[in-house]
């Protein structure tokens, strides 16, 4: 791998753009450049390629379900945790209530798709929707190496007045009994979380921990390897939303994707990847950033498959 491969292949996939729409459901997300596309790349050997928008702020979105799962994992006893939640891939859009109705348990999916996520912060420890956003944001700050990471304002609020669906998929587990805490709690840390301003940088620099099974590359552990590994699993078969299965017989790297237009991938014992590219297709993916993935795999044979 070079610098001047990942630029190449940046470049040959920014007229993708064309291909898809920025979010529009969110406001905050409105605004964002259609044409932006930028990768960051660290691997095991501590070195670093980017190429484009990888400098580029842009707010977290799904991305931090990784980060609130794996608190879950470290808060919670695992067996109670898979009570409430199941780690099976979904057909249905990433914010379907459908699954919720239709499953004799009432479980959602998976901690990836938006019922599973709001589900797994009822495990993570904190008492208020400020204890538990805390440990949410300072274990993401510890993972990327960015002391400075925030909750961008403007899209909580945004978040806030467009959240009706997350409420109704929070409100129907509350009345089943799959989450405890009062729901007000859980969906302003939902939407805080979602909130959080990151860089291709950052997605990188957690995609190495987690493809170091836990560890930084300096040696320091962050968590244990067995949490590592549940968390690529979970990623690698619902990461993707609706999409998970093709984009694993495409690319195959253990990946998360979020509607701001950021890709986490992690390949296991190699390198961490954050891509931006906030153009996005129909099931909420960035398309430049799977076809930049989709380019990395065939130049590198990043798949674990």
């Amino acid at each position: 791998m070079t610098q001047d491969l990942i630029s190449e292949l940046q470049t040959q996939c920014l007229s993708l753009f064309k291909k898809g729409k920025v979010a529009a459901y969110i406001p905050a997300l409105q605004s964002a450049n259609p044409k932006a596309l930028g990768i960051c790349i660290s691997d095991m050997d501590g070195n670093t390629f980017f190429s484009g928008e990888y400098n580029h702020q842009f707010t977290i979105q799904s991305i931090a379900k990784v980060v609130s799962f794996i608190c879950c994992l470290l808060d919670s006893p695992y067996e109670k945790i898979t009570e409430k939640i199941s780690f099976e891939p979904t057909t249905t859009p990433f914010n379907s209530i459908a699954d919720l109705e239709t499953q004799n348990t009432n479980k959602p999916l998976n901690p990836m798709i938006n019922a599973g996520a709001i589900a797994t912060i009822d495990f993570v420890s904190g008492n208020t929707a400020e204890e538990k956003f805390k440990r949410i944001l300072s274990f993401m700050r510890l993972l990327s190496g960015n002391e400075k990471l925030l909750c961008n304002e403007e899209a909580f609020h945004s978040e806030q007045q467009t959240g009706d669906r997350n409420r109704s998929l929070a409100y129907y587990m509350k009345s089943t009994g799959i989450i405890e805490s009062e729901v007000d709690i859980l969906l302003e840390v939902y939407f805080r979380i979602c909130s959080i301003d990151v860089t291709c940088v950052d997605l990188a620099n957690i995609a190495l921990v987690l493809a170091n099974n836990g560890m930084s590359i300096n040696g320091e552990r962050y968590f244990p390897e067995n949490i590592a590994n549940i968390t690529r699993t979970v990623i690698a078969m619902c990461g993707m939303y609706n999409e998970s299965g093709q984009y694993a017989i495409d690319i195959g790297v253990p990946s998360k994707s979020g509607v701001g237009g950021g890709i986490l991938a992690v390949v296991p014992n190699r390198m961490g990847i954050g891509i931006y590219g906030p153009s996005l297709n129909e099931y909420g993916n960035s398309v430049c950033g799977i076809a930049l993935m989709k380019e990395l795999n065939r130049h590198l044979s990043l798949s674990i498959f």
